[in-house]
């Protein structure tokens, strides 16, 4: 089997993610004290000291968990706490658990519906509060819980008759944009900003998660002979800039920026990241980009300035899903960390580095994902760079199936007693 990556996997970005030149490319996906806590310096010195050690637990199209939709309350909820249990096995010591794949939730929200997710239909009550209980289940075994977010997906379709009545989309179409297949808010309006900053804060408000997290959708991966008709918004709030593509920056650049900072003031125990496809921009583009030759670029086509993210410190950490082998022809994992690693150096950004635990099969295509030693090598590396403080596999399924035995042989060679809690 041939992968495209885990935003294919997760929402069937194909095209958009293979890298020029080559078949086998592949896209992407402890809390800091309160100011003042009488733990502060302690929790800090651990945060500074443990090594990141966590998983993603996609619940989008059930990759992950619920393993499937419709389960009872209990049978969901024991999926959830096997899954906690596996990352103590696993000795890691954080879970990024996807808790609104598509503006939905995984938790009873003020601003969105259930999660079709839990029960198989938008808005059913699943009879239980997944998050809550994730927060307090992870907190007992040790592990940081980081609250994954999707800020613009709606829908993997485009009919809005399918929403259920009262969606935030369907009582404002106006706010979406269908591209490729699926529907979107646009990023390009001031009220959808607005919207998608308060349906994710209420969870946060709620629970004492240890972060918010995002991965890479931001504007959608680019689809062939399709177009993306923001040309209203960008007519009525466009004029000051050179390009729609700056524009399109500037939007994203506001939403990070703005939701950094309130999240500081609503919970300042939690650290704000972002887990971006791998590749900023090409050095052939850019010189200050890495020396790939990916056939996307986030600042490019998801219109996604990583890197300024990094540089201006409205993040805490970023996770780049570096989720190609060592070796590749264009877009090397041995290039693209230590570019990383120089991008974050000094920024007071944490790095951990996105491992595609997901193409690690014993019939993959690609010898090197069918060798268990692979992934281990990446860790092993990553270490020759002192920016680099942890690793994040996709996905928890794969972390507790294993197939080809490669997370054992990661947790063998490199994490040999329990992860210290964060």
């Amino acid at each position: 089997m041939e992968y495209i990556g885990r935003r294919g996997l997760l929402a069937g970005a194909a095209g958009a993610l293979a890298v020029a030149a080559t078949a086998g490319a592949a896209g992407a996906a402890g809390a800091a004290a309160p100011a003042g806590a009488a733990g502060a310096a302690g929790a800090a010195e651990r945060a500074a000291t443990a090594d990141f050690r966590g998983m993603w637990i996609a619940s989008v199209e059930n990759v992950d968990w619920p393993s499937r939709s419709g389960l009872s309350a209990a049978a969901q909820r024991s999926g959830l706490i096997s899954l906690l249990d596996t990352a103590v096995k696993r000795r890691l010591n954080a879970v990024i658990l996807q808790v609104r794949p598509a503006a939905d939730a995984m938790w009873p929200a003020a601003r969105e519906p259930w999660s079709q997710w839990l029960t198989g239909r938008q808005g059913g009550d699943p009879g239980w509060d997944p998050l809550g209980t994730a927060v307090a289940e992870a907190h007992a075994r040790g592990l940081e819980l980081h609250a994954w977010f999707n800020p613009y997906r709606v829908a993997q379709h485009t009919d809005l008759d399918r929403l259920v009545e009262s969606h935030p989309a369907r009582r404002n179409p106006d706010w979406v944009v269908q591209y490729g297949g699926k529907t979107y808010y646009n990023p390009g309006l001031p009220e959808v900003r607005k919207f998608v900053q308060e349906a994710m804060l209420d969870a946060v408000s709620r629970y004492a998660v240890d972060g918010v997290h995002w991965d890479d959708y931001f504007y959608p991966y680019p689809v062939e002979d399709d177009y993306f008709d923001d040309d209203d918004a960008y007519e009525e709030y466009g004029g000051a800039f050179d390009s729609r593509a700056d524009w399109r920056r500037d939007n994203i650049d506001t939403l990070v920026k703005e939701m950094s900072d309130r999240l500081k003031k609503i919970r300042p125990a939690a650290r704000f990241g972002v887990s971006p496809f791998a590749v900023w921009r090409n050095d052939d583009v850019d010189p200050q980009g890495s020396p790939t030759r990916a056939g996307v670029a986030t600042y490019d086509d998801l219109y996604a300035d990583t890197r300024k993210w990094v540089r201006q410190g409205w993040i805490d950490y970023i996770v780049p899903q570096a989720y190609w082998q060592i070796g590749h022809p264009t877009a090397d994992y041995a290039d693209i960390v230590p570019w990383w690693a120089r991008t974050v150096a000094g920024t007071g950004v944490r790095l951990y580095i996105g491992e595609a635990l997901y193409r690690c099969d014993a019939e993959s295509a690609t010898e090197a994902w069918r060798d268990p030693a692979e992934l281990s090598r990446h860790v092993t590396f990553a270490k020759k760079y002192a920016e680099v403080r942890g690793h994040v596999y996709f996905s928890a399924k794969q972390v507790a199936a294993d197939p080809n035995g490669a997370m054992a042989r990661v947790v063998a060679d490199h994490y040999p007693t329990a992860a210290a809690p964060r």
